[in-house]
């Protein structure tokens, strides 16, 4: 298989099968689309693979597969096409069997902006913890606790009224 012949230290079916769905959650959580979300996924296994990166662990993988995937977000959110690009509908469900309570709590994360929305993501539907968030994004945990702090409130105003209140 060519693709083995790039990284002798992993057996890259393995790799590919642990990481395509968090690649793909991560990226969709970003853009919404699930074209562009295509074109992340491919971009971050490009990059993965010519990168040929040695590293220190499991969880350094995932660090870094996870900042790669946010980077090629960000590197689309600032092409001038995506900027002049206007989308006709809303980002779908990106789970099967959601009830309505939790697809409303979803949909309100997803609308989050973007610095509350990636460490509210990761932290729960993802389940990293804050000091794994903090590698992966390339930032002091302090910072990402702040962000999940601030996240949870603008999360609790827009589901104010709603049977979410406390």
């Amino acid at each position: 298989m060519l693709l083995q012949s790039l990284r002798t230290d992993d057996s890259v079916e393995e790799i590919i099968d642990r990481y395509s769905n968090l690649i793909y959650r991560v990226a969709y959580m970003n853009v919404r689309v699930k074209a562009d979300a295509d074109d992340i996924f491919q971009q971050v296994w490009c990059t993965y693979f010519q990168k040929n990166k040695k590293f220190e662990s499991e969880d350094h993988r995932k660090y870094w597969i996870i900042n790669v995937t946010l980077k090629c977000c960000k590197k689309m959110y600032l092409s001038s096409w995506y900027r002049k690009t206007v989308f006709l509908e809303e980002f779908p469900l990106l789970t099967e069997e959601m009830p309505e309570k939790d697809y409303e709590v979803y949909y309100t994360v997803m609308n989050l902006p973007e610095k509350y929305r990636t460490p509210i993501y990761l932290y729960y539907y993802e389940s990293l913890s804050v000091d794994e968030i903090s590698k992966a994004l390339k930032v002091n945990p302090s910072t990402i606790k702040s962000q999940l702090k601030r996240g949870r409130e603008k999360l609790k105003d827009q589901l104010k009224g709603d049977e979410f209140s406390e």
